[in-house]
């Protein structure tokens, strides 16, 4: 039987779901650190700015920033599966470190080591996912990762709620959970083939040096167009998403609701919501239906939702509005379609760097306004602060509705060849997309032998 160009075994339902793990982990600690920030504040006797750097400094910001521009162009020289070998175990030592704090300066390195560890592993496990995902099925494998980032939250805060009796020593259990997890993945992963798609690019290219493929991202245009796109997609909205994942119980005591159960109890809501919306939404009509328009939806309802919040009376039907319409536009919204469009925007060669470059810009952005966040709130209330918070979503709404690419049902051969003109074979070979088409015809017409 003849084999077509650009196949390559998958992994299956398996490798997608052990690896979209890392998002689990990434989610899991920025809720750890959000529903603890209130226990260390008292037990090491610190101010908001010291907060804000515990948050700034963490997963949920510049610690990951730092993870991302490391690991991606580690990912694209070593290989995908490099990666899963040793940032889990950066991880594990950085939660130990939280788990055992006796001091601010403990605690803060241990952020610090979680961070840049979820840093290098989400990239590498979007870009895997989607390099082992069928091609008229990778909206619904890439979304796999969105699903296990928003289950974090919702196991998170159920585990807070349980935990609350016991102070600061619930909350270094949750830390607890998450090594355990963490090691659980680390094994699993052990066995996990190397990205056949990353395997093929390196035998015809041969081995870059390590800021090669960051490099090559600066030298085209339609790499820097994609980086302002995807900037625009995600960067703006997580700028918002940052903020509430690690602030929003303090955003819901400036409403009026200043019950730690009754916060952690949305933000259940908001992740259930979430879960629902990634399965039932992204992960079964992303790969079918017009894209632009299940992303208009998921970021206009984004837009409604806080708007409601922040100006509409501080009611059980507003805030409930807001967790339900909040939780459903993250699922099908700007961090799903972040990781499926920069997986196929990007050419093999660079695409686990342009990761780490575009999430050390969302992670930065994040982390600036992390910072002075919650003196904001303290100060100016959120009122003042939805101007902010409306724009910044506004724009993620309008760039991308309006510069979708068309990529569904595309291999990510044939997105590649379309947008550089060459495509990198199984059989290691560079070929013009001529070239490839020719090839692709001819094995298309060859016939097939007769099985012996």
């Amino acid at each position: 039987m003849a084999v077509r160009i650009g196949a390559r075994n998958t992994t299956g339902w398996k490798a997608t779901v052990s690896v979209a793990m890392s998002n689990y982990i990434e989610s899991g600690s920025i809720i750890a650190i959000a529903t603890s920030l209130s226990l260390w504040q008292a037990q090491f006797h610190i101010g908001d700015l010291q907060v804000g750097l515990l948050a700034s400094l963490s997963a949920n910001a510049f610690g990951a920033a730092a993870g991302a521009i490391i690991g991606g162009p580690l990912c694209d020289r070593y290989g995908r599966k490099f990666i899963y070998t040793y940032d889990l175990l950066l991880y594990m030592l950085g939660i130990l470190l939280a788990v055992f704090a006796g001091s601010y300066g403990m605690l803060l390195v241990g952020f610090i080591l979680t961070g840049i560890a979820v840093g290098a592993g989400v990239p590498a496990s979007w870009t895997y996912i989607a390099e082992q995902a069928p091609a008229d099925k990778r909206a619904a494998h890439v979304g796999t990762a969105q699903l296990a980032w928003s289950v974090g939250p919702m196991v998170g805060f159920a585990l807070a709620i349980a935990a609350a009796p016991l102070g600061l020593l619930g909350s270094r259990l949750i830390f607890a959970h998450l090594f355990v997890v963490a090691a659980i993945v680390w094994w699993l992963r052990r066995g996990l083939p190397e990205s056949t798609i990353w395997k093929d690019e390196r035998a015809a290219t041969g081995t870059a040096n390590f800021f090669h493929g960051v490099t090559q991202l600066f030298s085209r245009r339609r790499n820097l167009t994609a980086m302002l796109f995807l900037f625009g997609v995600y960067a703006l909205w997580n700028t918002v998403a940052g903020q509430a994942g690690i602030f929003q119980p303090r955003v819901y005591s400036a409403t009026g609701v200043t019950s730690v159960p009754e916060q952690y109890g949305l933000q259940i809501l908001v992740w259930a919501c979430t879960v629902a919306a990634t399965y039932f939404g992204f992960m079964r009509f992303a790969d079918r239906m017009s894209r632009p328009v299940l992303y208009a939806i998921g970021a206009a309802l984004a837009i409604v939702a806080w708007a409601v919040l922040i100006y509409a009376p501080a009611t059980l039907g507003t805030l409930l509005f807001f967790a339900i319409a909040w939780g459903i536009s993250s699922g099908i919204g700007a961090q799903a379609f972040y990781g499926l469009w920069t997986s196929e925007l990007f050419a093999t060669r660079y695409r686990a760097s342009a990761q780490g470059v575009l999430f050390l810009a969302a992670r930065v952005m994040v982390g600036l306004l992390s910072i002075w966040f919650p003196l904001l709130l303290s100060d100016i209330g959120l009122r003042a602060l939805g101007g902010l918070i409306l724009g910044l979503l506004a724009l993620s709404f309008l760039v991308g509705t309006i510069w979708a690419p068309d990529t569904r049902g595309k291999r990510l051969e044939e997105i590649e060849a379309e947008r550089y003109g060459t495509i990198t074979s199984t059989t290691g070979t560079v070929r013009t997309v001529e070239e490839h088409e020719e090839r692709e015809q001819s094995l298309r017409d060859r016939p097939e032998r007769a099985p012996r």
